[in-house]
């Protein structure tokens, strides 16, 4: 199966992960209004920046279609990427609530929602193809954040990248080969703020290096 021509994610009704596929008609039957579906990257394709999460979120991104949208994990994500001018416009937690993207793209290594939010390891690696393809898609990309070590594992062999040779840190920016940076953030979780493993300051550290090293890469060009 290949992606569909003009973007580089899955199919509506992809069957690669049987799991994930039988999860998904489930919660269509359940709830037919919901997009219940593989979730499409936000954002142009000409962005430097791509983030890149784990999986949507059953009553967020799988309920609304775009990727950190209807939970607390895309409003602690989207006010951050508002902050560093990364975003611009009101966060309604809808995908037609007139929010855009400056510069940057999301996306997730597992597109389709997984149960209990857990994907499986022969899903991420069965949808690294989908990121593989999305990260030739963008001409202009300098600049990955992963939220969590299974999106940093996920870009890496995307990438073709030795996973030994850049271990996942909170707060670390990899050099890749290329020039490319590879950036890691604890995961923007409800679960990891309740617990304290990951602060909003944190999260917004990350972003602030990521915002300096675009902006002195773009001063020197």
């Amino acid at each position: 199966m290949t992606a569909p021509a003009g973007g580089a994610g899955p199919q509506h009704d992809c069957p690669l992960c049987p799991r994930l596929a039988r999860f998904r008609h489930l919660q269509r039957t359940a709830f037919p209004d919901w997009h219940n579906a593989p979730v499409p990257s936000f954002g142009s394709e000409d962005g430097r920046l791509l983030v890149v999460g784990l999986a949507p979120g059953l009553r967020g991104a799988n309920r609304t279609g775009r990727p950190f949208t209807g939970d607390y994990a895309g409003k602690l994500l989207y006010d951050t990427l508002r902050k560093f001018d990364f975003a611009r416009g009101p966060y309604g937690e809808r995908a037609d609530d007139g929010l855009a993207l400056i510069d940057c793209r999301i996306t997730n290594a597992v597109r389709c929602v997984p149960p209990e939010n857990k994907p499986e390891p022969a899903e991420t690696a069965t949808c690294n193809r989908f990121l593989a393809a999305e990260l030739k898609l963008l001409p202009r990309l300098e600049a990955v954040l992963a939220l969590g070590s299974i999106a940093h594992e996920a870009v890496l062999t995307a990438l073709g990248q030795r996973r030994s040779a850049y271990p996942f840190a909170h707060g670390a920016v990899h050099a890749l080969p290329g020039g490319l940076l590879l950036a890691d953030s604890y995961h923007c979780s409800r679960y990891n703020t309740n617990t304290g493993r990951l602060t909003p300051a944190m999260f917004e550290a990350v972003f602030a290096e990521l915002r300096r090293r675009l902006d002195e890469r773009g001063q020197a060009a």
